[in-house]
């Protein structure tokens, strides 16, 4: 069955990654039905783009006999799309506490909904959506448990399921623990977690410990109360403690340097015709990338993917990394796929230097002293907090000469696709990814 009332419904969702493409939808199926006043339908939307291209959403109904005008900001349509009178109203589900009620009861019930032992699981906590999210959907149930729903699905393994999964299994105390989750024949459709009540965002507070530093003209990063260079410390041990971790519980092999280098070479040419700022800088980072082809064959395992400091909180019993999928501009065939750690390590280097400098962007300021000055500070805060980061990860060794070329084609490599990102999405903060390529590749 085909709905084009589903076509504005998903235009117009935060979550839908297809904005500004021409799309239509050329197909709907249900997965599943549970529950009753309101019944809930898992619903799978087929979504075909000019030229071919498609791509599944995941789109939970609650099925009212009645309008309810307390959904009326929630409402799909009417489902089913039929004449018979039989079609009833629609809501997206997870906007519904009466709906996501019958999720939550459904783990260790229906077929489908995996629970894991270990946890009393409270199935009568309420439901109350996230707000903010922008690829997926999560309901938190009362300080219990958090049900993350994934709108864009594609047959075959999560990494987010099964990293968490494997992490859980060994005890790792760097994520949060994993409850369940909700398989469809070949579709993951989402996971349940521990919600952890203590947890604060990790980016905001290397923003919050920047501000400390700016306000403080006179002192330098290492006597700032809000000093960061703890904590970077503590998410570097926390790192290579799962990195260790998912060496044991996945396979690990190895890819040619070569073939390295060339994926990075290529991502760098298509960066280039988006971002021709980056000519300047194109032939010293192809150098960069062209050292990694002489490293022979390089160790690859389970990783992150996509790590920085948004997908990272802080608890009082420690760290924790979130959000196993990967890029999500990538494949999900490709986001599975072993790399080196030192793509995470990477992102983090990164991280660390766009903290200071996205601070620097969001306070106006034109006299050329004051900003030198911050420039200064940001520039230091950065280096700061990615030595004590970096050495805290190494657990004191040295880093050795193939890994430091290793390292610094990949912190290269993903200064890159910064400086596409925000060529298409902030503009204004190209500058920040754009003198980090520059910085890289001096010399």
């Amino acid at each position: 069955m085909t709905a084009s009332f589903l076509a504005p419904f998903l235009e117009h969702s935060r979550w839908f990654g297809g904005k500004g493409r021409a799309f239509a939808v050329t197909g709907t199926r249900e997965l599943l039905r549970l529950g009753t006043d309101p019944e809930v339908v898992l619903l799978l939307v087929e979504v075909t783009y000019d030229g071919a291209e498609r791509e599944l959403y995941q789109v939970p109904l609650a099925l009212y006999d009645e309008p309810q005008d307390r959904l009326e900001h929630a409402k799909v349509g009417h489902w089913p799309p039929a004449e018979d009178g039989s079609a009833r109203p629609a809501y997206d589900a997870l906007h519904d506490r009466a709906a996501t009620a019958h999720l939550l009861r459904a783990f260790g019930e229906r077929p489908g909904f995996v629970r894991l032992p270990g946890h009393d699981l409270d199935l009568d906590a309420p439901g109350s959506l996230f707000s903010g999210e922008q690829s997926n959907s999560s309901v938190l149930f009362g300080e219990d448990s958090v049900l993350k729903m994934f709108r864009k699905v594609t047959p075959g393994e999560n990494p987010d399921i099964t990293t968490h999964r494997v992490l859980t299994e060994a005890g790792s105390p760097h994520v949060a623990q994993l409850y369940g989750w909700i398989e469809v024949e070949d579709l993951q459709l989402g996971m349940l977690q521990q919600f952890l009540r203590t947890a604060s965002d990790g980016w905001d507070l290397a923003l919050a410990s920047v501000r400390d530093l700016f306000a403080e003209a006179d002192l330098h990063a290492e006597e700032v109360g809000g000093d960061f260079a703890s904590e970077a410390a503590r998410l570097g041990t926390a790192l290579a403690e799962v990195h260790a971790q998912l060496a044991e519980s996945f396979p690990t092999t190895s890819v040619a340097g070569a073939d390295l280098a060339t994926a990075m070479a290529n991502r760098l040419t298509a960066a280039v015709e988006v971002v021709p700022e980056l000519e300047e800088y194109a032939a010293s980072a192809q150098a960069v990338f062209a050292a990694v082809a002489g490293l022979g064959d390089v160790p690859v395992q389970r990783v992150h993917g996509d790590l920085h400091l948004g997908q990272t909180l802080r608890t009082v019993l420690g760290w924790k990394l979130v959000d196993f999928e990967g890029e999500p501009a990538k494949p999900l065939a490709e986001r599975v796929l072993p790399d080196s750690p030192w793509r995470d390590v990477a992102g983090m280097l990164r991280s660390f230097d766009y903290a200071p400098h996205a601070v620097a962007e969001s306070m106006p300021e034109e006299d050329p002293d004051v900003l030198h000055q911050r420039g200064v500070r940001a520039d230091e805060w950065a280096r700061r907090n990615r030595k004590a980061f970096l050495a805290a990860y190494l657990g004191g060794q040295p880093l050795w000469p193939a890994a430091r070329t290793l390292l610094t084609a990949y912190v290269v490599d993903k200064a890159v696709y910064e400086c596409t990102y925000e060529a298409r999405n902030r503009p204004t903060w190209l500058p920040i990814p754009l003198a980090g390529v520059a910085r890289l590749t001096a010399g």
